[in-house]
């Protein structure tokens, strides 16, 4: 992909459309500059933000994709499938977002339990009480750290490696 070929084709559709690039920024939710990257070629949108453009201009997603006008019509069959890659997309990543929420809300109640048995002076009458107070820091402050690193950029990389480490259990 040329991302100079495609950010000029973007950068005429506007112009064809009449469109600022604040009134197109506006149109799909973006940033200005991030329509002037785009147009430059510095950067490419998201796969669903090109799928909304296709529409918005009324191009076929291959047109953006190849930075040009096509002649042919394309493939509906193609339009699906890429429609259906993104949604899958959105999905996975609605799935890992609840997923952080319920993290989250552990580790908060649990360092909520701890805070309590401290204020209240109980979480070191009992070896019991000692203990549920060190397991409730201790479960508020893994899900911290997993919550860092899930918000990371390094949390693809996290789930590529541990894709990898299950392929190969299934192997053996």
């Amino acid at each position: 992909m040329n991302q100079q070929k495609i950010g000029e084709f973007l950068r005429q559709l506007r112009n064809e459309n009449t469109l600022t690039q604040e009134q197109l920024a506006e149109q799909i939710r973006v940033s200005r500059r991030t329509i002037s990257r785009w147009e430059t070629g510095s950067n490419l949108p998201d796969l669903s933000i090109l799928i909304e453009l296709a529409d918005f201009y009324g191009v076929d997603l291959r047109e953006l994709l190849d930075g040009e006008r096509k002649s042919e019509k394309m493939n509906k069959e193609l339009e699906e499938t890429v429609r259906k890659a993104a949604n899958y997309s959105n999905e996975d990543k609605q799935k890992l977002k609840k997923r952080l929420h319920i993290l989250f809300v552990v580790g908060l109640a649990a360092f909520i339990i701890y805070l309590a048995m401290n204020v209240l002076g109980i979480a070191n009458k009992t070896p019991v009480y000692e203990g549920v107070s060190g397991f409730s820091l201790g479960i508020s402050f893994g899900m911290m750290i997993v919550g860092v690193i899930m918000t990371s950029r390094y949390a693809s990389k996290i789930q590529a490696f541990k894709m990898k480490i299950l392929q190969h259990k299934k192997t053996q």
